[in-house]
């Protein structure tokens, strides 16, 4: 443990790194990684791939080399970004495989496990490797084997994150493995080590990133696979490889931001929720007052609404289109005004829900039980190359299994309306998610990079409308209260810092509050980067454990 400490780092507030490049991701060593490989002469794409696939190796309770990538990719030299999707994928020819449904909370929520899939993580880092990546592969792979050899320090969060999990991740002898090793939750402090997973990284350097969908990992997966029940073939790692696609691109303000295209919702999502704002007279309302807290919570719910038809435009209608249009944004804002009460609801709150307007129980206490997990990274490299990138548990592999020491999730996928992973079983179409990796533009070349894992689906666009609309710098931003769309009963979920006179206006307004905790970790953990005149900067939210350096 001598020498690891310095690698435990608490929930809290953290510092702004400034320099010529930058980095922030929701691990410290997975940090070090990156901007070890930016000052060795790797570009952004190099650092990212690196980083990830440490991360996977030192945050197993929230991402896996059996997961997904995501990222918008800014290239310097043609000036162009890229959006690459490299999510999880269903076979389009089977039912879905639950090994485990019912563990870990859905059967109380009334909601389906978690079901087999394809993944999508190691596919993703060979495209973004094969098109912008400058060093060699296996000299990228190197620190992720280190690391899941000798292994790394369990901090408080990650404890905290696998107690909470621990139904589902040790459910299987092969999940005990990886986070019992020595038949209990390794403890804060400890070392956690995956010698197995050490050697699987060290094969997966030494062949290639097709170690995973056509060597020896992808044949103990499907033999994994069979061998529950689940009839996958190997075919059907291969049939629906990683999609290169032009980012969506929508204006605000002064400022033309960058996000995921569908079938991925949040570029949509928060083009609408902007727009609405906007109509709505934002410019005007006090930040976080009650008009400004009334407004957003229906923003987000009438954009959450509209995200449900969404789907892959390769097999489905331009939904994003309408979703844009300011026409829409002011329709739905008239909405909004429309329904607003004309009355204080003050004594309606109190006879029907009590005083002084809290939600009799938490949001987190009823809703929080499913594990899941992502992970967030932002770099920009010294030659002003710029990657977001989210890589998660999520949207891959056999729920509640580890194949070689790549312990897995599986997808959340479903076919609904409501749901924010959705897709149908069409050959080659992939799912909509929520995924949060943004750009913003200022004359045409980045200012800012932004993303989170948590909650991504809301949280995003009150970070834009933060830092666009009520001009808070980035990190300041990211330090704001946050909310959740608001409920069908007129309960909203929200951290719990808000003024008296805030609590008081709002239930005037009849809605009743859900407090959570003043900086709750599902409710995303911003890493960013942005520039500052001529020089970088970079920061971590606080919300998790995550560190921003500079070099």
């Amino acid at each position: 443990m001598e020498g690891l400490s310095r690698y435990i780092v608490d929930q809290g507030p953290k510092p702004v790194a400034r320099g010529k490049a930058v980095a922030s991701t929701g691990n410290p060593i997975v940090t070090e990684t990156v901007t070890r490989v930016l000052a060795d002469g790797g570009n952004a794409a190099d650092a990212a791939i690196a980083g990830a696939l440490v991360q996977a190796a030192v945050e197993p309770h929230l991402t896996s080399h059996a997961g997904m990538v995501s990222c918008l990719y800014w290239d310097a030299n043609t000036g162009k970004a890229y959006q690459l999707n490299a999510l999880g994928t269903l076979p389009p020819d089977l039912s879905p495989f639950r090994p485990i449904n019912g563990v870990g909370g859905w059967a109380r929520e009334g909601a389906p496990g978690p079901q087999a899939a394809v993944p999508g993580f190691m596919p993703g880092l060979g495209a973004l490797h094969a098109r912008f990546g400058s060093k060699s592969w296996a000299e990228l792979c190197a620190p992720a084997v280190e690391w899941a050899d000798k292994g790394h320090p369990v901090s408080s969060f990650e404890y905290g994150v696998n107690v909470f999990a621990a139904p589902f991740v040790t459910y299987f002898e092969s999940g005990r493995e990886v986070f019992m090793p020595n038949g209990f939750l390794t403890p804060v402090g400890k070392v956690v080590r995956n010698p197995k997973l050490a050697r699987t990284l060290q094969r997966l350097a030494d062949e290639g990133p097709g170690y995973f969908t056509t060597g020896g990992w992808a044949h103990a997966f499907v033999a994994a696979g069979n061998s529950l029940g689940w009839p996958i073939r190997p075919d059907h790692l291969t049939a629906n490889p990683p999609r290169w696609q032009e980012p969506l691109r929508f204006s605000y303000r002064d400022h033309e931001i960058l996000a995921l295209s569908p079938p991925e919702r949040q570029g949509a999502y928060c083009a609408l929720v902007l727009g609405v704002m906007q109509a709505l007279g934002v410019a005007e309302m006090e930040p976080f007052g009650a008009d400004h807290i009334y407004s957003m919570t229906h923003a987000l719910r009438l954009g959450d609404q509209a995200a449900g038809f969404l789907h892959d435009p390769k097999f489905f209608g331009e939904a994003a289109d309408v979703m844009m249009d300011p026409d829409y944004h002011r329709s739905l804002a008239r909405l909004i005004a429309a329904g607003r009460p004309r009355v204080d609801l003050t004594e309606h709150v109190r006879l029907t829900r009590g005083a002084p307007a809290f939600a009799a129980t938490g949001w987190n206490s009823a809703r929080s039980k499913s594990p899941v997990g992502s992970c967030e990274i932002s770099i920009v490299d010294a030659q002003g190359n710029w990657v977001q990138m989210m890589n998660t548990i999520q949207s891959g592999g056999i729920p509640g299994i580890a194949v070689d020491g790549v312990f897995m999730m599986g997808s959340h996928e479903q076919t609904s309306m409501s749901a924010h992973f959705a897709n149908w079983r069409v050959p080659g179409a992939r799912m909509r998610n929520i995924l949060g990796n943004t750009l913003v533009l200022k004359g045409g070349t980045p200012w800012l990079s932004l993303g989170t894992p948590g909650n991504v689906y809301a949280t995003v666009a009150q970070m834009l409308l933060n830092i666009l609309e009520f001009g808070m710098s980035p990190d300041r931003a990211s330090d704001a209260p946050r909310m959740l769309p608001l409920e069908d009963d007129y309960t909203l979920a929200i951290e719990s810092r808000l003024t008296p006179k805030t609590i008081l206006d709002l239930t005037k307004l009849g809605l009743t509050l859900a407090p959570m905790p003043g900086w709750d970790w599902n409710q995303g953990s911003f890493q960013m980067c942005w520039r500052e005149g001529d020089s970088l900067a970079a920061s971590a939210d606080h919300r998790r454990t995550g560190v921003a350096a500079a070099i």
